[in-house]
């Protein structure tokens, strides 16, 4: 059984947790705010601490750390953590710069241990089709894809948080649309050029863009748009990826890119997909598909452990 510790204890911790609890154990757990760590700790028998560093050197037993740090702390958290012996399992975004990326894929080489990021989407049954057509070259040449990012983030989201600033956050890219970035590389490949827009139309109190609009070219010729905004009126609009090959067209909605809502490929049809996991609730406004389940089964799969059951541990205070 993998024995697992969590840093940070916000929203999406507690969903980190409860798949730890059904496929290993939770040894466990950091924030900086005591109240947070002590009730997640509590409700999965596990330790707590408020210093990162104490929960490293206090937490040797285990084998893997999930980092749900602010985005501008997963570098600094899961390199400490590859240090230290850890693999890493770091939520999205992986960092904020590519030399932070690096610096986190070097340090997981040199430490031998696995460093693992959040990339869910990749999970949903229509994405997981359209990835399959595209590699079977069931689509021909990729000419082009349009990529749209439509939800809805109020002045509520950001008030009180670290989210909406420049150092923690990032941008809407970041926190919002990176799982839709990384499919786009995923399924059509690296991007040579890129260029657009970026404007705050309806955040004042924020530090980074709530609108933007891209033009891509790719390595392999297509060219494409991303079009993205959080000032969907009142609730999330849509989130969708559309590309047009040289022997079909196919594009994946829905608000969270759960849908598949329209192919003409030659000579071939998708059909009889599993439904998807509803998307992560966080009571005023949805995030992407959950498929953390399916992110953990691979993580256990990755570093070897059989899920057998589960303990349950006393709660100590660090």
């Amino acid at each position: 059984m993998l024995k697992f510790c969590i840093i940070g204890c916000g929203r999406i911790a507690a969903r980190h947790a409860e798949h730890i609890h059904r496929l290993g154990r939770l040894v466990a757990v950091c924030d900086v705010v005591e109240e947070r760590a002590r009730q997640l700790a509590a409700k999965y028998g596990a330790d707590y601490y408020t210093s990162v560093d104490d929960l490293l050197e206090g937490a040797g037993q285990a084998d893997v750390v999930a980092v749900c740090t602010p985005n501008g702390l997963h570098a600094g958290h899961s390199i400490k953590a590859l240090n230290k012996g850890f693999h890493v399992l770091c939520e999205k975004p992986m960092a904020l710069t590519v030399e932070d990326c690096r610096n986190m894929i070097d340090a997981a080489e040199k430490a031998g241990r696995q460093l693992f990021i959040v990339k869910q989407n990749r999970f949903n049954p229509p994405v997981a089709a359209v990835k399959r057509l595209i590699d079977e070259g069931r689509l021909g040449k990729i000419y082009s894809v349009e990529l749209s990012c439509f939800w809805n983030r109020d002045a509520g989201y950001y008030a009180n948080s670290w989210k909406g600033s420049l150092a923690l956050d990032g941008g809407t890219l970041f926190t919002q649309f990176s799982h839709f970035i990384d499919l786009l590389y995923w399924i059509v490949g690296d991007i040579k050029e890129a260029q657009g827009y970026a404007a705050n139309f309806a955040h004042p109190d924020i530090a980074i863009e709530d609108t933007g609009v891209v033009t891509v070219r790719f390595y392999n010729g297509a060219i494409g748009t991303i079009n993205y905004t959080v000032n969907s009126h009142g609730r999330n609009m849509e989130g969708s990826l559309t590309l047009f090959g040289e022997k079909g067209t196919v594009k994946i909605g829905g608000q969270y890119l759960n849908e598949l809502e329209y192919q003409d490929i030659e000579g071939y049809q998708i059909g009889d997909l599993p439904p998807g996991n509803p998307a992560n609730n966080y009571g005023f406004y949805q995030g992407s598909m959950s498929n953390h389940d399916k992110v953990y089964a691979r993580v256990v799969e990755a570093v070897g452990g059989h899920p057998s059951g589960r303990q349950r541990g006393r709660t100590r205070r660090r």
